[in-house]
Formats: C-alpha cells, structure tokens, sequence
C-alpha cells in the first residue's frame, strides 16, 4: 500500500505531464494559427503555462498539504465540462473562432484531466 508521501509524490508527477501535455497543446495551436491573438503572444501563455505547471508539481511533491491538492483538484474539475461539450457534441464551444478541433482532441484531454483528478483526490483523500 502506498505511503501518504508516495501518493502525493504521484500526483504531483500526474499534474506535471498534465501541464506537459497543455504546453504542447498550445504550441500546436499556435503553430496551427488557431491560438487567438487577442488574449496575447503565445510565448507569454507558453512561459506562464510552463511556470505554473512547474511550481504546482513542485507544491504537491515538496509541501504535501491537503488544501492544495483539493484545490487544484477544484481547478482541474472545473474543466470537465469543456472537455465533454468539446468532445460529444457536435456545436461545442471551444473560445477559438473558425477553428477545426476535432472531438477526438477534447476526448483525449477528457480522459488525462479525469487520470489527474483520480491521482489528486487518491492523495487529498489519502484513499
């Protein structure tokens, strides 16, 4: 059976492909041209994205702390919806205009954000 540490040590490897995977999706949004310019230079969003997921990661594995891992699972939670529109439905929303991202995208995503949450609460929960 896994130690508290070890639980909270693999959520924070989880979390941290997690934001690998995100970073990678917006370098090839950008590259694709579908990355909206209104919300400013990819490389800014590619620098704090990086940032964020980094320091998260690190939170979880070096300071183990209940609250944090509940609320990044909230965050995380909060991205469910999207994911499944983007995924089942055929006229989702998906905040980029003119854009051709297919279900399977949001379905693949649905699943490592789902793989995420089920590491975050085995480790807030210690389950």
């Amino acid at each position: 059976m896994a130690t508290r540490e070890q639980k909270y040590r693999q959520a924070a490897i989880v979390y941290l492909h997690v934001g690998i995977l995100y970073e990678a999706a917006i370098y090839v949004f950008w590259r694709q041209g579908i990355l909206p310019e209104a919300r400013g230079p990819a490389e800014l969003w590619l620098a704090i994205g990086a940032l964020l997921a980094g320091m998260i990661s690190y939170a979880l594995w070096r300071w183990q702390h209940r609250w944090l891992v509940l609320m990044v699972w909230v965050f995380q939670a909060l991205r469910v919806p999207v994911l499944i529109e983007g995924a089942f439905f055929e006229k989702a929303h998906t905040f980029v205009h003119d854009a051709q991202i297919p279900p399977s995208f949001y379905l693949t995503a649905l699943v490592v954000v789902l793989i995420n949450l089920g590491f975050l609460a085995r480790a807030g929960f210690d389950l």
